[in-house]
């Protein structure tokens, strides 16, 4: 009865999407994660025109462009925006613990604006080198907001919207691919002229979020428990629940203080070497890996090419390109509406299971073209169902997921970690598929289906659902395999002290 009494209490206060969340939410996303998915995508329809820039500038400097060079040259150009976004995660952990998530937001606006204006001119100053440079700089951008958004967006939302409020910053990063698929039609900006402004509108954003998100409240468990701003941290919280009293919420982070007084902030050396969070991190790490090596890169990264060897004309290849694009933003919005009741474990259960089927029939189909006149559509039809797969599953869920079984203490390292490996993933694959797909063919994107097949047999056995946990919840969830039961009782134990519950009431406190 005691308990019935407890759940009837906490739904009473169950949080709201009020206006200043809402807005928060969007203004971030929009100003830093849609840059993400702006800048993957930005220069597959331009790629022709590109390309021959590169070669009219090689050629003028008294050289011969072969195939590898300009291979290599665009291997480069794509794979320097991954490489710049492995060297904005190293740069989270130190940025949000001394910056704020905020602060990190607004200051990472720099690695938009400049390498835009640099990609604006390269054409007129006659460089492809400031082009792959500002690619890398705009890829800094890119990997810091993968990370610091959610974990900004995942400490503003009450902890019944947390995994709904941390899928929009994929949902963004869909959008912003699907914007620059739409920019890239050939009649728009996909063409010989317009292709450098294509490149510097990734800076509207960025300015953007610069003068707006100003406005809105820093992360109130990092006012709290980082800088021990009580007052402001108060503030931010009645802003953004829409009510004065928010005692309880600041008990549950007062509590979480003093169960990480001990430990400190976590570095990533520390991180590794911790028992209670092994699985933690290799969850993590399997996770990004499999995320990113799925190939959903190289579908973004080539689709033109892609589309091309499946069959389909020149000129449609475009306008299949945005309806894939199309379909991705469709699928991460419903994504958003269902993730609170279906779970984490299980979207991300369908989204690898039908990335791996699509994958081992578009090899099929792939391979089979020239024998049979319908094949294309079924290459045509697989990329889509992957992209269907993915967008439910395996791009929005690993960065919920990081964000649930990390605490305050952990989690920028963790993130840290976790897009490191992300970007990290996204860079071999960015640079090596063009070479894979010349070798293999058809046969490329049988790897991607091992490695979807060997991350979802990973889930299925080691990750638990994390829906509606607390983080002793999770901690015992993962205590069995960490072998440290005697930890978690512990630090259960050290969570009751300061207020006098029953084990009932107890769950409250554990975020």
């Amino acid at each position: 009865m005691e308990k019935d009494i407890f759940v009837e209490k906490q739904g009473e206060r169950k949080g709201r999407l009020t206006l200043v969340l809402a807005l928060a939410t969007l203004i971030s996303a929009f100003g830093s994660s849609f840059q993400y998915g702006y800048n993957v995508a930005v220069v597959n329809s331009p790629a022709p025109d590109m390309q021959k820039f590169y070669t009219s500038v090689y050629e003028s400097r008294n050289a011969t462009v072969t195939d590898n060079v300009l291979t290599l040259l665009w291997s480069l150009t794509v794979s320097m925006y991954p490489m710049g976004g492995f060297f904005g995660s190293l740069m989270v952990a130190p940025l949000v613990n001394n910056f704020g998530r905020k602060g990190t937001l607004l200051f990472n606006n720099i690695f938009s604006i400049v390498p835009a204006i640099m990609m604006g001119i390269s054409e007129v100053v006659g460089s492809f080198e400031i082009i792959i440079v500002a690619r890398f700089l705009v890829g800094i951008c890119a990997g810091l907001s993968s990370n610091v958004v959610p974990m900004y967006l995942g400490e503003l939302a009450p902890k019944n919207l947390r995994g709904a409020v941390g899928i929009v910053p994929q949902l963004f990063i869909t959008v912003g691919i699907l914007v620059a698929q739409v920019f890239g039609i050939r009649s728009i900006l996909g063409n010989a002229e317009g292709w450098p402004i294509m490149l510097a509108l990734t800076g509207i954003p960025a300015v953007l979020e610069l003068f707006i998100l100003p406005f809105f409240p820093e992360s109130p468990r990092y006012m709290l428990i980082q800088k021990g701003d009580e007052k402001n941290a108060r503030k931010a919280l009645q802003r953004l629940r829409g009510w004065q009293d928010v005692d309880e919420e600041l008990q549950e982070m007062r509590l979480e203080e003093q169960s990480e007084q001990a430990e400190g902030q976590l570095s990533v050396f520390t991180l590794f070497t911790l028992r209670s969070l092994r699985w933690q991190l290799v969850s993590i790490i399997i996770m990004n890996m499999g995320q990113q090596l799925s190939g959903v890169n190289a579908i973004y990264y080539y689709a033109d090419s892609i589309f091309s060897s499946a069959g389909v004309k020149d000129n449609d290849v475009q306008y299949v390109t945005v309806g894939t694009g199309s379909v991705n933003v469709l699928m991460t919005l419903a994504a958003v509406f269902i993730v609170e009741t279906s779970g984490r474990k299980l979207l991300l259960l369908i989204g690898f299971g039908i990335c791996c089927a699509a994958c081992v029939i578009l090899t099929v189909a792939l391979s089979l073209q020239d024998t049979l006149q319908w094949m294309p559509y079924v290459s045509i039809a697989c990329i889509i169902i992957y992209v269907i797969g993915h967008a439910i599953g395996p791009s929005p869920i690993p960065t919920v997921v990081t964000n649930e079984i990390f605490r305050q203490s952990s989690r920028p390292a963790a993130f840290m970690v976790a897009g490191s490996v992300h970007w990290l993933s996204n860079f071999i694959v960015g640079l090596v598929f063009p070479f894979l797909e010349k070798g293999l063919g058809a046969y490329s994107f049988i790897i991607f289906a091992f490695i979807c097949l060997a991350t979802f047999i990973y889930i299925w056995v080691v990750i638990p659902e994390t829906k509606n946990t607390t983080f002793l919840e999770i901690s015992k969830l993962f205590a069995a395999r960490n072998k440290v039961e005697i930890v978690v009782e512990a630090e259960e134990q050290k969570m009751k002290e300061p207020e006098v519950r029953d084990d009932k009431q107890d769950v409250i406190t554990a975020f």
